[in-house]
């Protein structure tokens, strides 16, 4: 079974304790229940951050996002089919624009690699929401879907061991989300599948960085010290969304 944990009152209470080491001290309490174990999984949540995490948060709880999380699972269940362990589902805010807090690329790249992740195996499934997307009912809707469709997924199949399978992988979690971005120009299409061909064998832990550019382009690559491969931003995952698209 699938259930959503809320989670974004949590997070919005923590800011509002002054910013310095009592909000800290109070996360990681809040993170671990004051135990040596791991309570709710806020790892990726900068508690640190100003205010624009702040607008996010507040944003997001008067969309009601929680609800329309609630409302995504029983969608994906439906589309899923019994889901072999219960599952929780709950939505972190990330901080991708102001801040060395997160890697916004690497974080999702970490999450293609390692799996089960430590978060799956004590029964997690963890929405991202990053700051700098925009707060709209379908962004919560694509988000909780593309995370819950992955995450399912990787617990039935294990984990993608080429670049191809990673792909193949993220392609169908954008679609069964509903996406419609990342998305190429056909020019730019064409010239990323050349140029992703030949790395489509790539193993996905040994060579990461190969599979780091092909999927998340150059910007993201130079960042991280990884050789670029002359890729628009995030173009295996635009070329992956439009293949699975192709198929169906």
């Amino acid at each position: 079974m699938l259930s959503v944990t809320p989670m974004l009152q949590v997070q919005r209470d923590l800011y509002d304790l002054p910013r310095g080491r009592d909000r800290f001290n109070h996360y990681l309490a809040t993170m671990t229940g004051s135990t040596d174990d791991l309570v709710l999984p806020l790892q990726a949540m900068n508690p640190m951050g100003k205010v624009h995490i702040v607008e996010t948060l507040d944003a997001l709880i008067a969309l009601g996002a929680e609800n329309l999380a609630a409302e995504a699972i029983i969608d994906a269940e439906r589309r899923l089919g019994p889901v072999e362990a219960d599952l929780r589902v709950g939505i972190v805010v990330a901080d991708d624009v102001a801040g060395g807090w997160t890697n916004r690329d690497l974080i999702e790249a970490n999450r293609l690699r390692h799996v089960p992740t430590e978060l799956l195996k004590r029964g997690w499934v963890v929405v991202l929401f990053w700051t700098s997307e925009p707060v709209n009912k379908q962004k919560v809707r694509e988000e909780v879907l593309s995370s819950v469709f992955r995450d399912v997924s990787l617990m039935r199949h294990g984990a993608p061991k080429t670049l191809q399978e990673v792909m193949a992988l993220e392609g169908r979690a954008l679609a069964f989300a509903g996406a419609d971005e990342p998305v190429l120009d056909g020019e730019d299409l064409a010239y990323t599948r050349e140029v992703i061909r030949p790395h489509l064998q790539a193993a996905a832990f040994e060579d990461f960085p190969t599979v780091f550019a092909c999927l998340f382009g150059d910007d993201a690559a130079k960042r991280v010290g990884y050789p670029p491969l002359g890729l628009s931003r995030r173009a295996g995952f635009a070329l992956a969304l439009a293949e699975t698209k192709e198929r169906t």
